[in-house]
């Protein structure tokens, strides 16, 4: 039997019998004969109790020091599972991410992994050892410093170290059963998806699906590393992410939706009376880049022929609102444009499927859907395997029901069961 990465959120090892619990179930697939490389998150609301500490002290920690700080969450959770399993008869090693040789770049709170030397996993797994490695970390190739990878960092390393030890498979055992047309605990009627395409996923994951981080969906189809998402809570079989369907089976059409996904998180910025000219859009996000800040999406006006002016409004996260607003004050002489416009009571409602680019109608069905919702758009953005808006936070929910239902999503079957409750 080959290799398996398997990755625990922290609702999965909340508490001393939750950790007890993930440690049979890491144990069981050692007796099957796998070699077993777990990642852990911290346990429960860990890190944002972590954060919120930090913040009394320091209303802005330094990075070096917030991430000392934060590390320290997965490491109990590492070394606490290392014990149980032990106390079960088996052999557990524990590894920071430094020590399990996740290699990343300087930026503090949000780095990425730039390689993986997992040596002494290695050593640990011939040895007939389980190795347990903290996730959300891991060490700067240039200062050397600890690092984290931010939100969902974990499923991101898990993914990494399935890449660098050749594993048949990296598991992510979280709070819900897989991957659902929607999130259940908005959906009650979701249905569970037996297999999606890492494209899909992709699109899913960045509209806003929390059931894996866009980034960890990246790089398993960079490495083509097959996830199965399940829960820790039951062991019903869950989702499969791969680039090709499972057994080869080609011949089963892609649905043509495969979810529908929302994201309360953004904020919307409007840069009001922007002079219609060459060089004035590229000013805007120049200034928006250099803060270092991702936007989403992105919508001009037409110019009022009057005024020769024009308005252009994008969404970026609600966390670096402030910093983009501050951003493009101190640019506005330089670009010209009359003022700001900041609106975080916004959200993002997305229809994802690779079927829709042979389907017509999709387009018609969805906006039909959201008009019979009473559900007003004020942005609209579209890939070829996706179609977004934007709305008011306060309809997002209505939303997301009304598309699901009208493109026959909804399960006949028992409502989605959500185990953990915190949506990781």
């Amino acid at each position: 039997m080959g290799l398996v990465v398997q990755k625990y959120g922290g609702s999965s090892v909340a508490d001393a019998e939750g950790i007890k619990r993930v440690a049979k179930r890491i144990v069981d697939a050692k007796k099957n004969g796998h070699q077993v490389v777990v990642v852990v998150s911290a346990m429960g609301d860990t890190t944002d109790e972590l954060i919120d500490l930090a913040e009394q002290v320091s209303p802005m920690p330094a990075g070096r020091e917030f991430d000392m700080l934060l590390t320290a969450g997965e490491r109990i959770s590492m070394a606490l599972l290392a014990m149980a399993i032990k106390n079960l008869g088996h052999e557990a090693q524990s590894f920071t991410g430094s020590q399990a040789g996740v290699i990343t770049d300087s930026v503090h709170n949000k780095a990425r992994i730039i390689d993986v030397t997992p040596g002494r996993i290695r050593t640990a797994l011939d040895g007939g050892n389980i190795a347990i490695v903290a996730g959300f970390q891991g060490v700067s190739a240039d200062s050397k410093d600890i690092t984290t990878l931010g939100r969902g960092g974990s499923d991101t390393t898990a993914v990494a170290l399935a890449a660098a030890l050749d594993a048949e498979v990296c598991e992510i055992y979280t709070d819900v059963d897989g991957v659902f047309t929607a999130d259940p605990r908005v959906v009650k009627k979701a249905r569970k998806i037996d297999w999606i395409s890492s494209e899909d996923m992709l699109e899913l994951a960045a509209s806003g699906s929390k059931v894996l981080l866009h980034r960890c969906v990246e790089y398993a189809r960079r490495y083509n590393i097959p996830i199965h998402v399940r829960s820790s809570f039951s062991g019903l079989p869950g989702t499969w992410v791969s680039n090709e369907q499972p057994n080869g089976d080609e011949q089963v059409e892609h649905a043509i939706i495969s979810g529908v996904a929302h994201d309360v998180s953004e904020a919307k910025i409007t840069v009001v009376g922007v002079p219609d000219k060459p060089g004035e859009a590229a000013a805007i996000f120049r200034a928006i880049a250099d803060a270092e800040i991702n936007i989403d999406m992105i919508v001009q006006n037409v110019s009022a022929a009057a005024t020769g002016l024009t308005d252009i409004s994008f969404t970026l996260p609600k966390t670096e609102g402030h910093k983009a607003i501050d951003a493009l004050e101190k640019a506005k002489a330089a670009i010209g444009f009359d003022s700001l416009r900041y609106d975080d009571q916004i959200g993002k409602i997305s229809l994802v499927g690779a079927g829709m680019k042979t389907h017509p109608g999709v387009t018609a069905s969805f906006f039909q859907a959201l008009s019979d919702a009473g559900v007003n758009i004020e942005l609209i953005s579209t890939s070829e395997i996706r179609i977004s808006v934007v709305t008011r936070q306060d309809d997002v929910n209505a939303a997301v029901v009304a598309v699901h239902t009208a493109f026959g999503l909804d399960s006949d079957s028992d409502e989605a069961v959500v185990y953990g409750g915190t949506g990781r």
